[in-house]
């Protein structure tokens, strides 16, 4: 019986202002059959810092995050009452 655990980026989205949604799945399994899965989302904000992010993960948001939609995101933000 050997228990095995996985972490691996499972879905990743791109959101209306060019936010980035990762979901992580860890699948618990013994040999096979899964016992568990939970996942874990996060939203990055467009111009935020990828470090530590999948390789997959900082591809999309590099693609996504042109010069244009940094400043969109930025104006939004600032656009926001406090």
């Amino acid at each position: 019986m050997a228990l095995n655990k996985t972490v691996v980026v499972d879905r990743i989205e791109v959101l209306e202002m060019g936010q980035v949604q990762v979901r992580t799945a860890t699948v618990v399994d013994e040999d096979g059959a899964e016992l568990s899965r939970t996942f874990h989302r996060q939203v990055l904000a467009p111009g935020d810092d990828l470090s530590g992010q999948a390789d997959r993960v900082t591809a999309v948001a590099t693609a996504t995050w042109t010069p244009d939609v940094v400043t969109a995101w930025e104006a939004f933000i600032a656009a926001q009452p406090i």
